[in-house]
């Protein structure tokens, strides 16, 4: 008779003792025996095979237990000796050949005989296993860790996941923040654009995140993982130039598959930069650039806000504001810079920090400059001498405008990599 391959039953003293009253011999068989209803035997058959005979007489309700004691079934089979009384219906012997199998008979009646109610082998008990990883500053929020890489390192991967989940997750996922460095404002004489803050890109899958409140820009797929070393690049902030004139756009920050665009130079006499978000336009005319540049879903970042069009007079010539991660940097406001555009709030550290403002347009003689976007936007400066601030460091915040010549323009603020997943 064929061996017995159904059961998820876990395979210990307990769960048959449970079924069928037994007690476990722990004194492994090493030779055919006569088994004694209401016993459990462990029989090793490293040597050979073994016949294990049913008793001859058995009542209803009589149990008998048999293990594979060595995990060598498959090699040396367990015979079962029906004795004179069928199994499972059947007037034949019964063979245990499955490594590590183990089963539990009951008498029933004579038609039916034993009856197998209880059948596993140790592998049928899977221990979870989760994801290991070393590399950036390692937190832990209840279940899950959290890897911030403030600058450029590798998250190594040693070990994935086998713990079952619901669909559209995996015990090899993770959720992940990518944010690049912001572009500087344009360092010119003053009424220049604000920088673009960088690409913001984020995901929260609800099967494998864990209770923190994502930003609206996350999108739900997460990224699968496998062992292996995934390097990871934090985008530089734009640096601004001083004395000569011009910006820098930011430099992009990646994991695996994912990159955040650097945030676009603001614009003074010349036209800024597109970039994760585009920084702002100068007094002098040339308009705002555009964001979500290389373009993403959802969307990594927002336009730079105009400055004045070609033409206007003084003291009309206040600078446009870098695009932030969720809107868009706003147009001068006569000889007022322009506010940069609005980044964005995630708790995927386990605590909400906003990130990706873009920065503040500089100001024409009697205005004020653009204050930077919520998340790390500097503040444009003032042709009264207010200095033009930096983004801040690792938010992807845009450098604010500078506002006197001779002044430095803001410098973008670094960009930042954060790796969530589930590791008990």
């Amino acid at each position: 008779m064929g061996v017995v391959s159904c059961g998820t039953t876990m395979l210990d003293q307990g769960v048959f003792q449970n079924i069928g009253a037994v007690t476990w011999d722990t004194t492994a068989k090493t030779a055919g025996f006569t088994a004694v209803s209401g016993n459990g035997y462990f029989v090793n058959t490293t040597s050979g095979q073994i016949t294990v005979t049913l008793p001859a007489s058995p009542s209803a309700g009589d149990a008998v237990a048999v293990a594979d004691y060595a995990n060598t079934a498959d090699t040396n089979k367990i015979i079962l000796d029906r004795n004179g009384n069928n199994i499972q219906g059947s007037a034949s012997n019964f063979d245990i050949n499955t490594e590590g199998r183990a089963v539990l008979l009951v008498y029933v009646d004579a038609t039916q005989g034993w009856k197998v109610t209880s059948s596993s082998q140790a592998s049928d008990i899977v221990n979870p296993t989760f994801i290991t990883a070393t590399g950036g500053t390692i937190t832990t929020s209840g279940d899950y860790k959290i890897h911030t890489f403030t600058s450029p390192g590798t998250f190594n991967v040693t070990a994935v996941g086998n713990a079952p989940t619901v669909p559209a997750g995996g015990p090899s996922d993770a959720d992940y923040l990518v944010v690049g460095g912001g572009g500087s404002g344009f360092e010119l004489t003053y009424f220049t654009g604000g920088g673009g803050a960088g690409g913001f890109r984020e995901s929260k899958n609800p099967a494998t995140s864990g209770p923190y409140t994502a930003s609206p820009l996350a999108t739900p797929t997460s990224l699968t993982l496998s062992v292996q070393p995934y390097p990871i690049t934090v985008g530089a902030g734009g640096a601004a130039t001083t004395p000569s004139y011009g910006a820098n756009s930011g430099s992009p920050s990646v994991f695996s598959t994912i990159t955040a665009a650097g945030g676009g130079k603001g614009g003074g006499c010349i036209a800024g930069a597109a970039g994760g978000s585009g920084g702002g336009g100068g007094g002098y005319g040339p308009p705002g650039s555009a964001g979500n540049t290389p373009p993403t879903s959802p969307p990594q970042g927002q336009p730079g806000g105009n400055g004045n069009p070609p033409g206007a007079s003084p003291p009309s010539r206040g600078g446009g504001g870098g695009g932030g991660a969720v809107a868009a940097g706003s147009p001068n406001s006569g000889a007022n810079g322009g506010p940069g555009g609005n980044g964005t709030t995630t708790s995927i550290t386990a605590s909400p920090v906003a990130r990706g403002g873009g920065g503040g347009g500089s100001s024409e003689l009697g205005g004020v400059g653009g204050t930077g976007g919520t998340g790390g936007g500097g503040n444009g400066g003032t042709r009264g001498g207010t200095p033009a601030q930096n983004g801040t460091t690792n938010t992807g915040g845009g450098g604010g405008g500078a506002g006197i010549e001779g002044s430095t323009a803001g410098s973008g603020g670094s960009g930042i990599v954060v790796i969530r997943y589930k590791f008990q």
